[in-house]
C-alpha cells in the first residue's frame, strides 16, 4: 500500500518507539489531566509511527530517512 510505504530508517523508528515507552503511561505517572492525554497521544502516535515505518508528516513535506 503506497499510503504507509515505509519512509523512517531503522535508528528512527527504534528512538520513537524508546520514546513513546516513556510517554504513553504519563497520564498513570503523573496523574490524568488533559495535559497528560495530550502527551499520552503524542506517544501513540510515535508507536504507530515506529510499528509501521511511516510518518504522514514525512509523507506531506516529501521526506525519506530510509535511503539514509
Amino acid at each position: 500500500m503506497e499510503f504507509f510505504k515505509t519512509n523512517q530508517n531503522k535508528a528512527e523508528r527504534i528512538l520513537r518507539f524508546i520514546v513513546s515507552v516513556f510517554l504513553i503511561p504519563a497520564p498513570i505517572i503523573i496523574g490524568a489531566s488533559t495535559y497528560t492525554f495530550i502527551i499520552c497521544g503524542v506517544g501513540a502516535i510515535l508507536l504507530f509511527n515506529a510499528i509501521s515505518g511511516a510518518c504522514m508528516i514525512y509523507k506531506i513535506f516529501g521526506v525519506d530517512t530510509c535511503k539514509i
